[in-house]
């Protein structure tokens, strides 16, 4: 791991209101380069599908996108969260967002060529963007007091909502503007995303010093000194605690993560096939988007003060009310299935999280953010399993046989919940 001079370590370790100064600074830094990652995985998330089904000429693949940009995603989290360890979140979310920028541009080109296997290629180099977009919510972390670590988490999630919202509601703009160049019109948003996510990874580059997380890993490292000096051991039972919390942390946001993407994925497809056209699926999916991360104020300072389990419960009571109320939908209907699309974000944003909390109170600065990254790992396995399968459940059912599946399958949330705290108990 990269070293930070001794004397800047001391200088923030024996000033409490510099290190509070530097953690408001940081989350100001992620804030900003966040705004922009929200608009570069918006795009995916929009037209991914569409582009696929339109270059494929069949919906029975259109989930393929999200899966592979969400198993490209897997293979960056578990990069992005070791080069972090070893050099600093600086580098490390610096690295993932160019990369996904880069992915989106080869998207680009995959359209005007009408490449499908340059296609395939970009989507999982794309998914770098959506790995780091979500990594980059535990630079906010590093420097947190423990009952502000979710307030953190929130506060880094809200501003992707600005880039997020506007992404989707720029489909039919980008559209013209790519038609414009000579480019197919879905493609257009994968324009915004190369850009969005390049000026995302340059914002870290620059004002992301010194490193959160190299910081506070120096802080950790000399206050255990001065408590070993001081004859001071932790308990017996900390470990044991630490990997428990890291269990359930990782269900918390696998099970969410299958849930929503699975749904998600095939609500686009399911709307075109009704009707609607983009400006209608950019709505819907734009309100999603919003409700995946303009709660987060809120959900933060909810799971710093009534705890990370209920607000696990209730992620998979709201997401269950999304599967419902997805499947009783009338294909007309915009009203309702706006109301699915913000259950679904909303669902989503309990379990991130309250999950991403439990995670970060589990893990040791020393090898946070590896851990960080092979739970994220997980994740984007678990959202590229949904994406994979959603678009054959609807080929081979219907989309309200995936929607009442996906919520009925986040309420295995409450029995994991339910183990860990007579767990907790027992080992108490």
């Amino acid at each position: 791991m990269q070293q930070i001079p001794e004397v800047l370590v001391r200088s923030y370790s024996v000033s409490p209101q510099r290190r509070q100064a530097l953690y408001r600074r940081t989350l100001v830094v992620v804030i900003l380069s966040q705004v922009f990652g929200g608009a570069g995985l918006a795009a995916g998330v929009t037209v991914g599908a569409l582009l696929a089904q339109q270059m494929l000429g069949t919906a029975g693949l259109a989930g393929m996108p999200a899966a592979l940009f969400t198993l490209g995603s897997a293979g960056a989290a578990f990069l992005v969260g070791r080069i972090s360890q070893r050099r600093g979140r600086r580098t490390g979310l610096t690295a993932g967002f160019i990369a996904g920028g880069i992915g989106a541009a080869g998207v680009v080109l995959a359209a005007v060529m009408n490449n499908v296997v340059l296609l395939f290629i970009a989507l999982l180099v794309y998914g770098a963007g959506t790995a780091t977009n979500l990594q980059a919510r535990y630079a906010g972390t590093d420097l947190a007091p423990p009952q502000r670590r979710a307030t953190a988490v929130s506060l880094a999630m809200v501003s992707t909502t600005l880039g997020a919202v506007a992404g989707p509601n720029l489909v039919t703009p980008m559209g013209a503007v790519a038609t414009a160049l000579g480019i197919p019109a879905l493609a257009g948003p994968f324009l915004l995303a190369a850009a969005a996510y390049t000026v995302a990874g340059l914002v870290l580059f620059v004002w992301l010093r010194p490193d959160p997380l190299l910081l506070a890993t120096a802080i950790s490292a000399q206050d255990r000194s001065e408590a070993a000096a001081a004859g001071d051991v932790a308990p017996a039972s900390e470990s044991h605690r630490n990997g428990r919390g890291v269990t359930v942390g990782t269900a918390v946001m696998v099970l969410t993560q299958v849930a929503m993407v699975a749904i998600m994925t095939m609500t686009p497809v399911h709307m075109q096939a009704h009707g609607h056209g983009l400006t209608d699926v950019g709505l819907v999916i734009g309100i999603h988007i919003g409700f995946m991360f303009l709660p987060s104020l809120v959900t933060g300072v909810l799971v710093d003060r009534i705890g990370r389990f209920p607000m696990a419960i209730a992620a998979g009571v709201t997401l269950l009310a999304a599967g419902i109320v997805a499947a009783t939908a009338p294909a007309e209907s915009m009203t309702q299935l706006m109301i699915a699309l913000a259950l679904l974000g909303l669902g989503w944003n309990f379990g991130l999280i309250s999950g991403t909390a439990l995670i970060v109170d589990a893990t040791p600065l020393e090898s946070r953010a590896r851990t960080q990254g092979s739970v994220d790992v997980l994740i984007a396995l678990a959202g590229a399993s949904g994406g994979a399968l959603s678009g054959m459940v609807v080929a081979g059912t219907s989309y309200a046989i995936l929607s009442l599946a996906g919520g009925i399958l986040s309420l295995l949330l409450v029995p994991v919940v339910i183990w860990s705290q007579r767990t907790a108990r027992t080992v108490g």
